[in-house]
């Protein structure tokens, strides 16, 4: 096996699409102007949550699941080393191939070179977030393999040559006019009287999809969980298109985060009661897949795992933050979040958005290179009552802004807070500070709020407004008032 397990802990070299082009508060800013996006992916959360406020009510021990599932992972993450090192033993008793990959780069060029060795050019995939956080379907095209997606969701994203927005649904800042658009122009043996009715949708994809599968001799998957005990990989999905994934091709290569171990059967057992029912609003998945290794003559014949690090042993290295870690990418914080309710998964720049992209993408890449996202947050703690891990994602946002104050140094920020606690901590300041505000109503007449202000204070007003200031102090008023 690789020994990336035993190396320092830094960020990776290609960590693929974790980064931003612009900071949140930019991204953001842009993402609240668009009120189509925010009217679909409002409709779209608020039907979420209630099914899975409604799935979750019905079981009398979900909290006593949730603990569980918390120490569980706390338990795998403090002997991680030895799980993979069992789990790749278990796959190569039984006819698999495990491969290491450091980083992004080592990732793709294994899955590459695999699919090159088959003769394919082309491959079908599940939806799996680690083969998105790692860019392979971009690093594929560069090799003249082409990647077709056959969940519908990311169907719709790469048809539409757009970017997923959310860990379950990536393409919930989609309604279903644009989808049908979409299809019209980009799949040529749609009818032309296609209309946007959700199973019309479906079976034009259907159709699309259908020829892929009984073509494709490679596929590509993620992994929900893998048990180290048996060496057994498990995936669960809604549509059956993982199924057809999994079963129908000559070769199989799983990407998966070496974070996704479990130790045990018993284990597995506890997240397939919390996933389903956060994630989808399910009692269960309508399709848990799970194979091990090669059977002769059932399934793919040749079986490739791919563990990635990617970061991972640097947040591992972290007492605090390596909790993220825990996340089973059930996406229920995105649902509740109100930030990412009004935003949507774009702002945040990574292929992990939401609260838990929030603290889960600036470990992966060192929190510099991803300093915005800690603070694309209101610390409102929604987060941490719907994981189904009890990852307390707002204690995770303070320490990473802290972390991010003490390798940067002061920020703006902080320099004028201390100024204006300077200023309201003497009597005579603080009055002579309430006359300078004055000056701000010049500023704010036409709109009633001051939207702009020149540099350094400009960096505040790119994403948010002050409001301008009162024509009289509360001291004055209360003289006028009281004598």
């Amino acid at each position: 096996m690789s020994t990336f397990l035993g190396m320092p802990a830094v960020a990776p070299r290609g960590v693929g699409q974790l980064r931003g082009d612009e900071p949140f508060p930019v991204a953001a800013r842009t993402a609240l102007a668009n009120e189509q996006l925010r009217r679909n992916l409002g409709h779209a959360t608020r039907t979420i949550r209630a099914k899975r406020a409604a799935v979750v009510g019905e079981v009398p021990d979900w909290e006593q699941l949730r603990l569980a599932g918390e120490a569980l992972k706390a338990a795998t993450m403090a002997r991680l080393d030895t799980l993979l090192v069992q789990l790749e033993e278990q796959v190569t008793a039984r006819g698999g191939t495990v491969h290491w990959a450091r980083d992004a780069v080592e990732a793709n060029r294994i899955v590459a070179d695999l699919v090159r060795r088959t003769g394919a050019d082309e491959v079908v995939k599940i939806k799996s977030m680690a083969t998105q956080e790692i860019g392979l379907n971009e690093a594929l095209e560069a090799e003249g393999i082409a990647a077709w997606e056959t969940d519908l969701a990311e169907l719709i994203v790469q048809l539409g040559h757009d970017r997923p927005s959310h860990i379950l649904v990536p393409a919930i800042h989609r309604n279903r006019t644009e989808i049908r658009d979409i299809f019209l122009r980009e799949m040529p043996s749609v009818p032309a009287d296609l209309t946007d009715e959700p199973r019309q949708l479906a079976m034009a994809a259907r159709e699309h999809l259908r020829r892929k599968f009984l073509s494709a001799r490679v596929a590509v998957s993620g992994a929900n969980f893998a048990v180290a005990e048996t060496g057994t990989l498990a995936v669960v999905e809604s549509e059956g298109n993982g199924r057809m994934c999994l079963t129908l091709p000559q070769t199989l290569i799983t990407v998966m985060g070496i974070e996704k171990v479990v130790p045990t059967w018993t284990d597995l057992e506890v997240f397939l009661q919390l996933l389903p029912r956060s994630s989808t609003g399910e009692r269960m998945n309508p399709y848990t897949s799970l194979w091990t290794g090669v059977t002769p003559g059932d399934g793919p014949q040749e079986f490739h795992l791919v563990l990635l690090d990617n970061g991972r042993t640097a947040v591992l290295a972290d007492e605090v933050g390596r909790s993220a870690l825990h996340c089973i990418r059930c996406s229920a914080c995105l649902n509740v979040c109100p930030v990412y309710e009004r935003t949507g998964g774009h702002a945040y720049g990574s292929v992990y958005p939401g609260p838990i992209g929030a603290v889960l993408s600036p470990q992966l890449t060192g929190v510099e290179e991803n300093a915005s996202l800690p603070y694309a947050s209101s610390l409102c703690g929604a987060c941490f009552d719907a994981c189904p891990v009890r990852i307390d994602i707002p204690s995770l946002l303070v320490h990473l802004r802290a972390r991010h104050v003490e390798e940067h140094g002061p920020s703006a920020e902080a320099i004028s807070m201390a100024a204006v606690s300077w200023v309201m901590a003497g009597p005579g300041r603080f009055r002579g500070g309430e006359r300078l505000m004055r000056l701000g109503r010049l500023l704010g007449r036409r709109r009633d709020r001051i939207t702009a202000l020149p540099p350094p204070l400009s960096a505040w007003t790119a994403s948010r407004d002050l409001p301008r200031p009162p024509a009289q102090t509360f001291r004055e008023w209360w003289r006028s008032r009281n004598g």
